[in-house]
Parts: C-alpha cells; structure tokens; sequence
C-alpha cells in the first residue's frame, strides 16, 4: 500500500509539473468546439476506475486524485485552457512508470477527438464546485441501483456497471441456500472481476474486461456475504454488495 501511494504522489508531481513545459502550447486550446458531454462518457468509461473526479461521480484511487491534482494551479492562475493541454498531453504520454506498476496508465487509452472531448471535460470540471447540469448532468446514468437482483436457477447475473465506473449494477443481491453460480460481466475497458466472502466461504473469479464474464461457483448456506471485485481500489471505490442467501 505504501508503494501505492508512492507512486501515486510520483505521478501527481509528474502531471503537476507538466505544466511548465505544456503552457504554451495549451494556451491556444479552445474547448468550445469539443463535446465534453461525449468527453464525460468516455471518461467514466476509460479513466474513472483509475481517477477521481468529483464532478463524474467516479472514485478511482489507482491514479491521481484529478481534483486534487489541479486545484492549486488553478486557486493560483492557472487557465483551464492550459489544464486541457496538460490532461491531453498526459494521455498521449503518460508518466513513465513499469508497466506492472500499480498505477500503470497504457499510452493513448483514448485517442483522435475522443481524446480531446476528455481533456476538454476534465478541464471543465477538474476541482469546480457543485454538480454537472443540464445535459452533463444526464451523459453518464447512475452506476447501482439498490434493487436486489434475485438468482434464477441457480445463476446469479451481477454484472459490472458497462459504462465503467467502480459498481455492480446492483449492491444488494438474493439466492436460495445451495449450490450457486455468479456470473460478471465486464462490457467496459476497465478490469473487473467478481469475489465472495462470508461464513467461511472466498472464493474468487477471473478478471475479465471487454465483455468478458467473471464467474464463482460456491455451496452457500443460508447468512449474509459479500461481493466485491479484487482489483487495487475497486473496492474502495464502491465495487461491493450484499448477498442474502435464504
């Protein structure tokens, strides 16, 4: 964990001061003809399991806290043209660390306008106060819901939230007492897996992205578990519900 964090201080330092050499380039960005509300979808699909950012609702703890990364340039003068440069440059040229690291980030994991449409986003919002309105506010549907999902024949299908935030689709799920098989599918970019744990049972499935689908078989009795996906700060970050088995 301490390694983590190491690394995550590392990459905000390295996303900071990024900024001396991109300012002037970045200062003729123009967001006005970028869809951000395209940018906040792709964001939360390809970036939020790894960022936080408050104004998109996602939690990831894996990368820089992005609101936290900006918000003492921006207290200090720094223009939101030039933190759309700094984001795009990121993404282009990520900060190099080995690709086994933790808070890995693959180049280009968003490339072309789509690229762009999340820079503009990103610093639009990046530490701004309040909520997105209007079509902003609408771009990106609640990741859970907390109606249970109930297990049919002895499937249960929880799968991940599909535009790619740090949620099942549900955080509250029931089965009879038995044999019982889980089922995750992961239509986003971002890993997932699924695991169990409670009265004795943990048991883990695969991690899964792209549509692939992450499965458990256990023998439960009847009690109260837990579903979580494994993966650093996916958990942390809201990847978790509670199984009733009656």
């Amino acid at each position: 964990m301490g390694r983590l964090r190491f690394r995550a201080r590392h990459v905000v330092s390295v996303l900071i001061g990024a900024a001396c050499v991109s300012a002037l380039g970045a200062c003729g960005s123009e967001t006005h003809d970028r869809d951000v509300v395209a940018g906040k979808q792709q964001f939360v699909k390809n970036c939020g399991g790894c960022h936080t950012l408050a104004r998109a609702d996602t939690k990831g703890t894996q990368g820089p806290n992005l609101d936290e990364a900006f918000r003492e340039g921006l207290q200090s003068g720094m223009g939101r043209n030039t933190v759309e440069g700094i984001v795009h440059d990121q993404i282009a040229h990520p900060a190099r660390v080995p690709k086994d690291d933790p808070v890995y980030m693959p180049p280009k994991i968003v490339q072309g306008d789509t690229a762009k449409n999340v820079a503009a986003y990103v610093a639009q919002v990046a530490a701004a106060p309040g909520k997105d309105t209007g079509r902003l506010a609408e771009a990106v549907k609640p990741a859970s819901s907390n109606k249970p999902v109930a297990a049919d024949n002895c499937v249960l299908q929880m799968p991940a939230d599909p535009n790619g935030q740090l949620a099942y689709v549900s955080k509250k799920a029931t089965a009879p007492a038995g044999q019982l098989e889980i089922d995750s599918k992961n239509d986003a970019n971002i890993p997932h897996d699924i695991a169990i744990e409670g009265n004795g049972v943990n048991e883990k499935g695969q991690e899964v992205e792209g549509g692939g689908v992450s499965k458990i078989s256990v023998d439960l009795k009847p009690g109260t578990y837990t579903y979580y996906c494994t993966l650093p700060g996916h958990r942390a970050g809201g990847m978790e519900g509670t199984l009733t088995v009656k």
